[in-house]
């Protein structure tokens, strides 16, 4: 009777700190955070748009709001998994709880800052080539709406239940239910669906993450106690006193490390997103890089050479092309490679180059022409991708290096992210976390495990997810950092014999089950709808 009293006092504690506010100076130094990061953001984004002169106010409309969903799909975002990497610290009252918000909220913004967009375009290049090539059209517009509305809404509702759900996971099923649907809807035409090669490698880390996540956290555990024996380390907080430094800082650590790897990964989904919404609407300032230089510039011309004349050797002398950029974009979707595609892309590959020397700097491309220009750039990097994925054809060592040079030079003036769009990001996710953190880190700080969290248990959860995050975000690879946390708590408490709540438990298996085909279902239906009213 003593313990469960004990229990219920530090829980009543856990619960008057999560309660209170974070205090007016809390208030004023977020707003004022808030106020610099937006002003930062929309300067820039005015300043990137001064030079446009559309003949319509139509794109600047669809601009604002584009951009208002996605960032609202980073703010719901905010609500599910930046408040898992402060469960742990509020727990075992490492960190009071707004500070534990906070400091999380300033690590996942360096997260976003320093980001590499490898997870951003991997993320863009599952959705229909089609799609991508005319994101500027209606269909274009109706595939960015129909998958972030679906995401929003799904994360919402289970946020709602207070389930930590992935948002990559949804996102993932959204970009599979547009794909379905635009197969299904142009089956006449030809058009492609999903890169299930692609898919597949993406959902296999989402699936298997939470598994590895339940495993190794166990496995840490128990090899914790046998080489650690401090006994305070295995024992539950009592009140709200902070535990020992040593472990405090520890716990601090890990969260610290969850909240970085967690901006650096999981904010990188909506900006790949946000970029074709800017390359969509306003083209002429982001299709392509302009902070390539002149000197990049020429190196990017001699480069084109090089792969030019390289390429000539695998060309078949019995090839003919049409379109080269059809062509290509034909190998693409259908990832079959025919005599014609060496020389479509020789052919794409010559003109990019041509028309690099003549433009001088990719800044000096003409406003009718840079659409194009980039779509050429984007079916000759993708279909590299797809070569070196296939090993078809087969390149030289030397030659190989060529394209590989050449892919860089090409992705670098095509893949990229301005920092504006990373401190938009940022912020979404931050004021997400905010506002709608303590639903999801009650569900796993106490209706996982039947009892409290301990310190050592917070601490191989958070290591364990850190160091999965970090190494999926290393391979460019989307994972969940709910999922991995979550069964990571789940596996501590399984190795510590403390026993799950098996209705929560339940509850996360159905949302992790039901995610993906409900986000499909919902994604395909909306892009149906969105595709039909827009004629």
């Amino acid at each position: 009777m003593a313990t469960d009293a004990a229990a219920l006092e530090t829980k009543s504690a856990l619960h008057e700190k999560m309660d209170a506010g974070p205090g007016k100076i809390g208030f004023f130094v977020f707003g004022l955070a808030l106020i610099f990061g937006f002003i930062y953001a929309g300067g820039h984004l005015i300043s990137d748009l001064a030079d446009m002169h559309p003949t319509s106010m139509m794109p600047f409309v669809l601009l604002g709001v584009a951009l208002l969903v996605a960032l609202g799909f980073e703010f719901v975002n905010g609500f599910h998994d930046t408040a898992n990497a402060v469960a742990t610290v509020i727990y075992t009252h490492s960190l009071e709880p707004h500070i534990a918000v906070v400091w999380s909220g300033f690590w996942n913004f360096l997260g976003v800052v320093l980001s590499s967009g490898a997870v951003a375009f991997g993320i863009v290049s599952l959705l229909p080539v089609e799609l991508i090539l005319q994101v500027g059209s209606r269909g274009g517009f109706a595939m960015v709406f129909a998958l972030l509305v679906a995401a929003i809404i799904w994360n919402l509702g289970t946020w709602f239940f207070g389930l930590p759900s992935s948002s990559s996971h949804t996102l993932i099923g959204s970009i599979i239910g547009v794909g379905i649907a635009n197969q299904l809807m142009s089956v006449k035409t030809g058009t492609s669906g999903v890169d299930w090669s692609q898919a597949g490698n993406i959902g296999k880390s989402l699936l298997l993450s939470p598994i590895v996540g339940f495993i190794l956290a166990a496995l840490l555990l128990i090899v914790c106690k046998m080489v650690i024996t401090n006994k305070e380390l295995y024992e539950a907080p009592v009140g709200h006193q902070p535990p020992p430094f040593w472990i405090r800082g520890l716990l601090v650590l890990t969260c610290t490390g969850v909240s970085f790897f967690h901006g650096s990964n999981d904010g990188q989904k909506g900006m790949g997103l946000i970029m074709l919404i800017l390359i969509g609407t306003v083209p002429t300032a982001y299709a392509v890089n302009h902070a390539v230089t002149y000197q990049q510039t020429q190196d990017f011309v001699a480069v084109s050479a090089q792969m030019a004349n390289m390429l000539d050797h695998y060309v078949s002398p019995n090839a003919v092309v049409g379109d080269p950029r059809d062509d290509l974009t034909e190998y693409i979707r259908t990832k079959e490679f025919k005599p014609n595609t060496m020389l479509a892309l020789r052919e794409v590959v010559n003109g990019i180059g041509t028309e690099m020397a003549i433009y001088k700097e990719l800044k000096a491309v003409p406003q009718d022409r840079v659409r194009n220009f980039r779509n050429d750039m984007y079916v000759v990097s993708e279909a590299l991708r797809l070569m070196a994925k296939k090993g078809s054809p087969q390149f030289s060592a030397a030659d190989a290096d060529v394209v590989k040079n050449y892919k860089k030079h090409i992705d670098n003036a095509t893949k990229f992210i301005p920092p504006w769009v990373k401190v938009a990001v940022a912020l979404a996710l931050g004021l997400g976390t905010m506002i709608g953190w303590k639903r999801i880190v009650v569900t796993v700080g106490e209706k996982i495990g039947k009892n409290h969290l301990t310190y050592a248990q917070g601490a191989a959860a958070e290591i364990t997810a850190m160091a999965t995050i970090g190494a999926a975000d290393g391979f460019g690879l989307p994972v969940s950092t709910t999922h991995v946390l979550s069964s990571g708590v789940a596996g501590t408490m399984s190795a510590n014999k403390s026993g799950l709540q098996w209705s929560t438990v339940r509850n996360l298996l159905m949302a992790w089950v039901l995610t993906l085909p409900a986000s499909i279902c919902l994604a395909g239906l909306l892009f149906w709808a969105f595709r039909s009213f827009s004629g």
